[in-house]
């Protein structure tokens, strides 16, 4: 009898065409885990991992063993299928096309590599075993990670089968597919290209163009960025109505490549767009940073003298043809020649702060990337800083940051699953790691040592770090990086300094004239030693480009008699230089106009919020942190309180307004002052695979409705009403868990108004079924019969809503909150003296609309944004930020005070931020 094995919807076996009994839905797991792992050896533990994850139970092997033992007994009659047992695990044996996964990867992969005319029907094949959620049933990590790797092959294979149906000219037949897909997946642009295309195809041009203009806003609004370069092609040539779209044998795409030239390998084409992305970001920086008006600051580089290294025969892979010795030197323009000359292309770059590191590490990027040959590995410019070396492997890291810095490779359907990582296993990015100095100083040697295995076997990389650091790392553990070039940046010389303060210089401009004199009669001054460096050559340059400014000044010896003093001149008249007014050019934005002495003061401030933050980053929703704990907890935790008084004393009277609000103002003042918060959110409403924690956060609403009604003795009527309320608001937090940076890392500004749209979607939520509860006990609580006069607290009614404000307070701060909420829950619900100020009615309109907008203040103020917005404001009427801080950020940063790295901001040198930090 045949048999058949289904994990694309229920885990489901049929003998003969008759269902199997496969007993209870952990006995289920058990199988899909062998299924999924057919032919291959299985441990216990990894069973155990798989099937219970975390939650294992006590006599977990006891009862696996027993699961395993039900198992093949139901399959001992099946033929061709055994279930063997073997030292430390156990192996499924059969044959895996009985499996209806393993059948849809052989029907895909056949599909893809046949004509069109079998693709398309090997396609209809495979993606007609799909009936469902894979593993439906399991709630376990193991099984979301493979219900996840299932559906992204899934999502792939239709869209392969689309552009085959495409090319087949059955764009009709295809539309409602492509549309309902395009529903579930508005983001997808290869999918948004489809569905373009074919409603072209169908005479729906109008259709085709609104449909683009929808996800133009949508990718604007959400992430804030441009549809990609094939899709504004596409529209491109549907707005000019090119006869080049009607239906062809040739494949679908914007730019309509050769017919003969084969769809790239998917990790190919992650490989080629984050190189793109790479190339656009750090040229648009090289912009910003004013690196080729005309020309850069000339560093040099020559190959260290420090100890740090390793043999030159080492280095050179112990090749001996006629090159003895290892000599590198040159400068930028060498850069890329020289790194391509070495065997491992391992090399390290020593400098001093201020040396330009950070600049030759980006000028290696882009010149790799100009001159990259098919194939060859990316560079990726990445921060050090956040790797700890003894927790995260150095691969681990990277995928993640690649995915951080990067979101686009998330897109499994376009790469496959896990396109970061396995661009990293496979060696095909070259981890450019800006700044070695800025892991914590005792895990220098720790990441040496971890970098050295990690790119072992002549992977590329390149690392910079301060010199002196590098080499306490080395000589304390004699960790180092045994294929690696080591190279140092020179100072900057007497006439490189000259070249670049007089390159900009306007014909018959002498400015610079007595400047340049006295770096070369005095090249060991004060002033070539300050000017020995690009970030002081460069601020030098800046400081000065006022034409009224008179640059001499910094030949004066009684002024300025050692290069400390220069350099912190040079730091303060950098702020002043950048903010100085000067009219906009035509047809440009105008700059923000901040006064000088404004923006220093704000910038200052932000440099102290950092040195106490122990940062580089200046994320807006730590901003918090910049007020005393007890200033915090009165600016967030005393509104609500107040307000919470005011409820109740319009509701029950004086004394029970009084106890209420200074038991509720305690626990906000308490929370907010010591509690943690979360970090930011975005809505994104996803109904595939939310059903579970849908249903489940809709259960918890109605119990907690229907505890909280009890105490009052409401009728049935009225608790349903309030069930389906709670239920709904509770199960809408399903969509409001995914942090804004596990996605999708973007500017200050789009984390800022995904975080908004969360936090109001929880305070509406939370205020709409609390506040109504509340309206409906206040009027219902003038027809209920009196206590008895000795009667002060109901223990029923206190009890339900300690319980419930237990909860509440878990939401906003965790366990903190949870205990600390308890009590005024406990003491508002409890209270039975009642004396309202109000008539029932009007009273319970009012009261209810308090207490959900005490309810939704509470919860605003509990999250990042709520937060920041009351923050930033208390932080403005001190003069410390500007009113528009975010805007002000934004000015800052293209004015090139500040950079832009992801989510947070960073002063662009970090030697201003410490000056600032130190001396304002």
């Amino acid at each position: 009898m045949t048999v058949e094995f289904r994990l694309l919807g229920a885990i489901e076996a049929y003998v003969g065409g008759r269902p199997l009994d496969l007993g209870h839905p952990r006995q289920r797991g058990v199988l899909a885990v062998l299924l999924v792992e057919a032919n291959c050896f299985v441990t216990t533990g990894h069973l155990l991992d798989c099937v219970w994850g975390e939650h294992q139970p006590v006599r977990g092997r006891n009862t696996l063993y027993s699961y395993l033992s039900r198992l093949r007994l139901a399959l001992e009659s099946v033929d061709g299928v055994s279930l063997d047992r073997r030292s430390g695990g156990y192996q499924l044996t059969l044959d895996k096309q009985c499996v209806d996964v393993h059948r849809f990867h052989r029907l895909v992969a056949e599909a893809r590599a046949a004509d069109d005319d079998r693709a398309s029907v090997l396609f209809e094949r495979a993606l007609a075993l799909w009936r469902g959620e894979p593993l439906a049933g399991l709630d376990t990590l193991w099984a979301a990670e493979v219900r996840a790797t299932f559906e992204g092959e899934f999502l792939a294979a239709e869209l392969d089968y689309i552009d085959i149906a495409l090319r087949l000219g059955r764009h009709a037949e295809m539309l409602p597919l492509m549309s309902a897909r395009a529903r579930r997946h508005p983001l997808d642009e290869r999918g948004t290209a489809q569905l373009m295309l074919a409603l072209y195809r169908n005479g729906r041009q109008a259709d085709a163009l609104e449909h683009y203009r929808r996800l133009r806003t949508r990718l604007v609004d959400e992430l804030g960025a441009e549809p990609g370069p094939e899709l504004r092609e596409l529209h491109r040539r549907i707005l000019r109505d090119d006869a080049g779209l009607e239906a062809s044998p040739r494949p679908v795409t914007a730019a309509d490549p050769p017919p003969e030239r084969p769809a790239p390998d998917e990790l190919d084409r992650a490989a080629e767009e984050l190189a793109t992305a790479v190339f656009r970001q750090w040229t648009a920086e090289v912009e910003l940073r004013s690196l080729q008006r005309p020309e850069p600051v000339q560093v040099r580089w020559a190959g260290t003298g420090r100890p740090v290294a390793a043999s030159d025969s080492a280095v050179l892979g112990g090749r001996r043809d006629g090159v003895q010795r290892l000599d590198l030197r040159g400068g930028l323009t060498d850069l890329v020649s020289g790194f391509r000359r070495l065997p491992a292309r391992q090399l390290v770059v020593l400098g001093e702060p201020g040396a330009g590191k950070t600049v030759l590490a980006i000028l290696l990027a882009l010149g790799l990337l100009a001159d990259a040959g098919k194939g060859e590995p990316v560079p990726v410019v990445l921060p050090l800083s956040s790797w700890d070396p003894v927790r995260q492997h150095l691969h681990t890291w990277l995928a993640g940051k690649l995915l951080e810095e990067y979101p686009g490779l998330g897109n499994r359907a376009v790469y496959g699953r896990d396109a970061a990582t396995r661009l990293v296993a496979e060696g095909r990015v070259v981890p450019v790691l800006d700044g070695l100095d800025e892991i914590p100083p005792a895990l220098h040697a720790v990441a040496i040592d971890a970098l050295d295995q990690a790119m072992a076997g002549a992977r590329p990389l390149v690392v910079t770090c301060r010199g002196d650091e590098y080499e306490d790392a080395v000589r304390d553990s004699g960790a180092i990086l045994a294929r690696a070039a080591v190279v140092e940046i020179d100072p900057v010389g007497p006439d490189d300094a000259i070249e670049f303060l007089t390159a900009r210089q306007r014909q018959g401009d002498t400015r610079w004239q007595p400047v340049a004199e006295h770096l070369r009669h005095r090249p060991g001054g004060p002033l070539a030693r300050a000017l020995s460096t690009p970030l002081m050559v460069d601020l030098a340059r800046v400081a000065h480009a006022d034409p009224a400014a008179d640059p001499g000044e910094l030949c004066d010896d009684s002024r300025f008699p050692d290069a400390t003093l220069v350099e912190e001149h040079l730091l303060d008249a950098f702020l002043p230089a950048v903010y100085a007014q000067r009219p906009a050019p035509p047809d440009t934005r105008p700059a923000a106009r901040h006064q000088p002495e404004q923006a220093q003061q704000w910038l200052t401030f932000l440099a102290r919020h950092l040195r106490d933050g122990r940062s580089r980053d200046f994320a807006w929703w730590h901003l918090v942190s910049a007020v005393s704990p007890p200033t915090r907890a009165l600016l967030l935790g005393l509104p609500p309180g107040l307000l919470c008084a005011l409820t109740s004393w319009l509701a029950g009277g004086v004394t029970v307004g009084v106890v209420s609000g200074a038991t509720y103002t305690v626990a906000g003042c308490l929370t907010n002052a010591l509690g943690r918060r979360s970090g930011p959110r975005r809505v994104e409403p996803r109904f595939r695979g939310t059903r579970k924690g849908f249903l489940w956060r809709f259960g918890l609403g109605v119990a907690i409705a229907i505890g909280l009604s009890f105490g009052w003795s409401l009728t049935p009527g009225v608790v349903a009403v309030l069930a389906v309320v709670f239920g709904l608001s509770l199960g809408v937090h399903v969509w409001l868990d995914v942090p804004v940076d596990a996605t999708r890392v973007s500017s200050p500004r789009t984390v800022l108004r995904q975080d908004r749209a969360a936090v109001l979607a929880y305070a509406v939520s939370f205020a709409v079924s609390l506040g109504l509860f509340f309206g409906v006990v206040f009027w219902f609580n003038g027809e209920a019969p009196a206590n008895e006069p000795d009667d002060l607290f109901d223990p029923v009614r206190g009890t339900a809503c300690l319980l419930t404000a237990a909860l509440f307070g878990y939401f906003l701060f965790g366990r903190l909150g949870s205990v600390v909420y308890a009590l005024p829950g406990a003491a508002i619900g409890g209270q039975v003296r009642y004396e309202a100020v109000l008539p029932d009615l009007p009273g319970a309109v009012v009261c209810g609309v308090l207490f959900a907008v005490t309810i939704g203040l509470s919860v605003l103020v509990s999250r990042p944004w709520g937060a920041f917005v009351v923050v930033r404001a208390w932080l403005w009427c001190l003069g410390r930020t500007p009113a528009r801080l975010t805007r002000f950020l934004d000015d800052a940063h293209r004015r090139g005070v500040l950079r832009q790295v992801g989510a947070v901001y960073q002063f662009r040198h970090a030697r201003l931020q410490d000056r600032l930090a130190r001396d304002h």
